[in-house]
């Protein structure tokens, strides 16, 4: 798969000869339903004879817009995943668009001669709900219009689970409620975040259960407070592990949120090492003990139900 990084205005040598099928969208997360939109443009692309072309944005719309004092935006994927993605399902070039205030200033017109035509579509492909142009007023039923005749548009309808949207925004609140098993569902994988192991305060080595505190994407949508079943990637071997995101209260009030992994069977000094974390089960919700001995015994039955997990 080729990375095509564009910032506007681009420039025409930039831009591979081949004509192409365009997928649209931005994709965060590239979950279920996205995977239907990219499949069939996939299909469209075998069909036709030609390749398969993916056009997202390096950041969220709603970067470019926001305050100051609004909450951040908080993604499912980091570029780096969405590529990987996006490689499996069988794309050939994978346009990453900076999303600038002049990039978003386009009128649909514009934004379909220049980001459509100009990346010589010969089909373009949404999602339903797809929007372009200047304040994304141009609905994907409009697209036609904008065509002129110039490229095919085909719509993919809303995928449904369970009677609902699968969506980015759903997803996001599965993990926050620690539903994992049906964010994963939807996602069509298991939820990953990733960061560099950093030293902490080495309570976890006093306790019996040493840890990786790892330093996270503060980007990234993080699980709800509590202890979990998970993997980590380090050195290119996935590891199954116990993880933890909180306060560590039993310590002490106003302590900071922190991501641990006692990585099971595992004795390494992984110190700087960057590392991915895959979120599989939710074990319980974070509890203030009131001794060590009472957080010890309770480490020792969530690494019963870690290891039963994995058996």
């Amino acid at each position: 798969m080729e990375i095509i990084k564009l910032r506007h205005p681009y420039q025409t040598a930039e831009i591979p000869a081949a004509d192409v099928v365009l997928v649209l969208g931005f994709f965060d997360g590239v979950h279920r339903g996205h995977q239907e939109v990219i499949e069939t443009g996939r299909k469209i692309a075998d069909e036709k004879n030609l390749k398969l072309a993916v056009m997202t944005f390096n950041q969220h719309p709603a970067v470019v817009f926001q305050k100051v004092d609004r909450n951040p935006v908080k993604y499912l994927s980091n570029l780096t995943q969405k590529e990987e993605l996006m490689a499996r399902l069988g794309v050939d070039f994978l346009y990453e668009v900076a999303f600038t205030s002049a990039f978003a200033a386009q009128p649909p017109q514009e934004f379909v001669d220049q980001y459509i035509v100009g990346l010589h579509a010969k089909v373009a492909v949404s999602g339903f709900d797809y929007t372009f142009g200047k304040g994304a007023k141009a609905a994907v039923s409009h697209l036609p219009e904008y065509a002129k005749g110039r490229f095919e548009v085909v719509t993919v309808p809303k995928q449904v689970d369970q009677d609902e949207k699968i969506s980015s925004s759903r997803i996001r609140q599965l993990l926050t409620d620690g539903n994992l098993e049906e964010a994963n569902r939807l996602l069509g994988y298991a939820y990953e975040t990733s960061g560099t192991v950093i030293h902490g305060d080495a309570r976890g080595r006093e306790l019996g259960y040493p840890t990786a505190n790892i330093q996270s994407d503060d980007q990234m949508v993080l699980p709800k407070v509590g202890v979990y079943v998970n993997e980590i990637l380090v050195g290119g071997h996935w590891y199954p592990a116990m993880g933890s995101i909180g306060h560590n209260d039993t310590f002490g009030p106003h302590r900071r949120k922190t991501v641990e992994l006692n990585i099971i069977d595992f004795d390494q000094d992984i110190y700087g090492e960057e590392v991915r974390v895959r979120w599989l089960h939710f074990i319980r919700g974070q509890v203030k003990f009131n001794s060590a001995e009472e957080l010890i015994a309770q480490l020792d039955a969530d690494e019963k139900e870690t290891r039963d997990y994995f058996a």
